[in-house]
């Protein structure tokens, strides 16, 4: 099963539109998971028509139109891992620690808020996956997102994906 990890779009503020090089990625992606902070309906409403399935939360900046349609946290089993998603996960410090106490019972934390690519594994196993944002880098190198693969209770082929940069 392959997996779309997404999260700060920030449409329409950081940029008009989703790259296309990520939209091209949607045909391939079993599940699109998206960490919030869409800022607008109109993202949702688009991965909605476009994704196989799709696992999204809202964020500190989405207003009651999406948090109206989207959980704070979103939990899904895929292929015998427990996913959860959620937008804030406090400091970077302590961050495995305090999401290892919150989650105890997930395989895999995909999160966003940071804009910062994350990729850590908490000592009781539970894996924290940040994509990034493919919108705006603010102090990264690139925009960024995720692709991954699970299989047989197993995450593999975690990949991210750096996009070009804006125009």
């Amino acid at each position: 099963m392959r997996l779309l990890l997404m999260s700060d779009t920030h449409l329409p503020k950081r940029a008009k539109a989703l790259p296309g090089q990520l939209l091209a990625e949607l045909p391939h992606a079993d599940v699109v998971f998206h960490a919030g902070d869409w800022v607008d309906t109109a993202t949702l409403d688009l991965l909605e028509a476009h994704c196989r399935r799709l696992i999204g939360v809202y964020g500190n900046n989405d207003g009651p139109d999406l948090r109206a349609r989207l959980p704070e946290v979103a939990y899904a089993e895929l292929a015998g891992l427990r996913f959860g998603v959620v937008h804030e996960t406090g400091a970077a410090q302590g961050r495995e620690a305090r999401c290892a106490a919150r989650f105890p019972d997930l395989d895999v934390l995909v999160f966003g808020h940071s804009h910062i690519p994350w990729d850590t594994t908490a000592p009781n196993g539970l894996r924290l996956l940040n994509p990034g944002s493919p919108t705006d880098r603010r102090r990264q190198p690139h925009r960024t997102y995720m692709t991954a693969t699970v299989a047989d209770a197993r995450l593999t082929d975690v990949e991210l994906r750096r996009l070009p940069s804006a125009r």
